[in-house]
């Protein structure tokens, strides 16, 4: 079936069911940034692939809602299908429940599948729907009738983490989660954030792209701890050891029954954000909810042991190693005249990152934009986008690695030949609030939208800015992307705190021209105590050079040209030991005092 097929066997699904409207989101039961593709419903029924994006289908109309990361390429993939693109966040377009609102009359059903909403989402679009006197049916799944060669979930073996790299036994996490859960008086947990399972768990796979975890649900209570998951992901090593940490293991789908039999008076520790609609509408009216901002799990994961910051730190060596070859490769092969494009470039990274031993995957996909490309903050190139590199302009490349014993997250843009000055501006004032953020000390208790304008500040000074977020969480050997803590301009309450991992990526972006980004890890530590409480820093964790040659010295304060000697001091001590002597010449280059 093409698009307008698929679209025409949901509408007769609908009608049957009388239903008047059938929303499909891109997330799926577990709420992760990336989703299976048993799960790309959406993507299934549009062809719109971006990774993010809503499709409303009515009787006769269907739109798609996605964010300016994906308006070109919405627009490309809809042509044809009878789809109209809402161009989210712009002023003139409406929200989808004021679009649903206008085109649904009083007393029509509109169906969702529970199981892919968040509880907080499907509340939310419930309590909207139904002021306006719409209903809402949350267990309307018709693609389950229709998608005939839909892909199976993804079966693939786990393996545990050794504690001597998790730093932590899964009985120790459970007991500082039954702690935690004690202070709210609660009695039971559900967990379905599949890298909250993998910490919890020490438990790794590849079920989902990029992110090493496993499909899988947990509960925790003082009486037990169930690991729901598909038997045949566990070999019989596997299962002894949860066994012997005290977890008894249940069928993925048993979940649901877990769910709606929990004894009555049960208080269940919930995170709204974190837990699928489908598990909190099962859980017994006779239960009572204690909703939590952040999960124990997840705040606990946030603040990194000195064993997992040990192994982030090796891996930001091996990662930084990778990146001086890259660097010198990219350098030459420009020099020699050789024909490069920027996918040949994210082919070329990951060669030299598979080198590296303990290396695993990519942690997200490698944005490599060249020229005008480095202006789309999320630029995926392919076939038909791929930009021969060419030694002029700006090449900005964001990518990372997943190693055994840690994450990487890297941001470098490239000065490939002569730039303009407006380049040069634009990326010394990036350098200057990049090293602003590096350097703050800052009081216990702080918060990521209190430390966000030392990043921007020099932009704001030329009228300029960026709409993405400063910073966000890193995991260890797990999602590139976590909480619960960022820096951002809209506040978040969670606090940053000594062992948490967090990037610092400011950016500017002219549209049609040039993006640029510089892009590190912040390690949060301890700074010191004096009559004003308790004060924080960071320590900065990647190991790679800057480029040098687009910066305007003229711009920088002497602390910050000292900031970034002394850090290319840094970088050059720690990468040379695992270099060999071209390299290290190379990197000594690139790493002189300016």
């Amino acid at each position: 079936m093409n698009v307008k097929e698929r679209i025409s066997r949901v509408r007769e699904c609908m009608k049957a069911a009388d239903i008047k409207a059938f929303i499909a989101p891109t997330t799926d039961p577990h709420a992760g940034e990336y989703t299976p593709e048993y799960w790309k419903t959406r993507e299934w029924l549009s062809g719109f692939t971006g990774s993010a994006g809503t499709v409303v289908i009515t009787a006769d109309k269907a739109g798609l809602w996605t964010d300016s990361r994906y308006f070109l390429q919405a627009e490309k993939q809809l042509e044809g299908s009878g789809i109209t693109l809402f161009r989210a966040g712009l002023p003139e377009t409406p929200t989808l429940t004021e679009w649903l609102c206008s085109e649904l009359a009083e007393g029509d059903c509109a169906g969702i599948e529970g199981e892919v909403f968040t509880a907080s989402e499907a509340k939310s679009l419930i309590r909207s729907l139904t002021k306006k006197g719409l209903k809402v049916n949350t267990d309307f799944a018709p693609h389950k009738q229709i998608w005939n060669d839909r892909p199976p979930l993804p079966a693939n073996p786990c393996f545990i983490l050794p504690e001597q790299i998790s730093g932590k036994s899964c009985r120790e996490k459970i007991e500082e989660i039954l702690n935690l859960m004690e202070k709210e008086e609660a009695d039971v947990t559900i967990l379905a954030a599949l890298d909250s399972i993998a910490w919890l768990f020490n438990l790794r796979g590849s079920d989902i792209e990029y992110n090493p975890v496993c499909l899988s649900y947990a509960a925790i209570s003082k009486e037990e701890t169930v690991l729901f998951i598909n038997p045949a992901k566990l070999t019989e090593e596997v299962a002894k050891e949860l066994v012997n940490q005290g977890v008894r293991l249940a069928d993925y789908e048993k979940i649901t029954t877990y769910a709606s039999r929990l004894p009555k008076g049960k208080k269940v520790l919930l995170d709204l954000n974190k837990i699928n609609y489908l598990l909190y509408s099962l859980i017994p009216a006779e239960c009572k909810i204690c909703e939590v901002a952040v999960h124990p799990a997840d705040s606990l994961k946030g603040v990194k042991n000195e064993t997992e910051i040990e192994g982030v730190r090796r891996a930001m060596i091996k990662d930084g190693a990778a990146l001086v070859k890259f660097g010198m490769w990219l350098e030459n092969a420009l020099a020699n005249g050789e024909k490069i494009s920027e996918l040949s470039v994210e082919e070329k990274l990951h060669e030299f990152r598979g080198e590296q031993e303990d290396f695993v995957g990519e942690s997200f996909a490698t944005i490599a934009g060249y020229g005008p490309h480095g202006a789309i903050v999320h630029y995926e190139a392919d076939s038909e986008s791929d930009a021969e590199i060419r030694p002029e302009g700006l090449l900005l490349l964001d990518s990372g690695g997943q190693y055994l014993h840690g994450t990487t997250d890297i941001t470098r843009t490239y000065a490939l030949g002569k730039i303009s000055g407006e380049i040069r501006k634009d990326y010394t004032c990036v350098l200057k609030g990049h090293i602003d953020l590096a350097s703050a000390r800052f009081p216990k208790g702080t918060v990521g939208m209190q430390l966000d304008v030392l990043a921007r500040q020099h932009l704001w000074r030329e009228n300029a800015n960026y709409l993405h977020g400063t910073g966000h969480g890193v995991g260890h050997f797990l999602n590139v992307h976590e909480g619960p803590q960022s820096i951002r301009m809209n506040y978040n309450p969670a606090k940053l705190e000594p062992g948490m991992i967090t990037s610092n990526e400011p950016g500017i972006y002219r549209a049609g021209k040039y993006g640029v980004r510089i892009e590190n890890l912040l390690l949060t530590v301890e700074s010191g105590e004096s009559e004003f409480g308790g004060f924080y820093a960071f320590e900065t964790l990647t190991l790679c050079p800057i480029d040098k040659k687009p910066i305007d010295k003229s711009l920088m304060t002497k602390d910050e040209i000292n900031w970034l000697n002394n850090y290319h001091k840094t970088v050059y001590e720690k990468l040379s030991p695992v270099l060999n002597e071209e390299e290290k010449r190379w990197l000594k280059t690139k790493t002189e005092e300016i």
